[in-house]
């Protein structure tokens, strides 16, 4: 987890190397399941300008799996992807909307493992 998120967002799928995608796309799998808050939001953090040859669904997918919304500030304007997956999320439960909402249920305030 740690990696991943250190590696920052994902790349573009017009910018993004082959094996970088098969990189990102390994350090995701290792991520242990479920989240604890504080993990989904860190990966919040990680989309990039697109769909990233589906690891962006993959992130949501994992991001699903912490105990409540996840307070996450909405995607730029034309942010593609990110744009139709945040919205997704926001209408899913999965994030609170606006950057002030605080996340419900879970509890969870820790950070994750390193």
């Amino acid at each position: 987890m740690s990696a991943f998120v250190a590696d920052g967002p994902l790349p573009g799928e017009e910018t993004g190397e082959e094996a970088e995608i098969d990189r990102r796309a390994r350090q995701l799998d290792a991520i242990p399941r479920p989240l604890s808050l504080a993990e989904a939001e860190a990966l919040a953090g990680c989309f990039g300008p697109d769909d990233g040859y589906g690891l962006a669904w993959t992130m949501a997918h994992l991001i699903e799996t912490a105990p409540g919304p996840v307070p996450t500030s909405a995607p730029a304007p034309g942010g593609g992807a990110h744009a139709r997956i945040h919205r997704w999320a926001v209408a899913a439960g999965l994030v609170a909307e606006g950057s002030e909402a605080v996340a419900r249920g879970g509890g969870d305030g820790g950070a994750f493992p390193a």
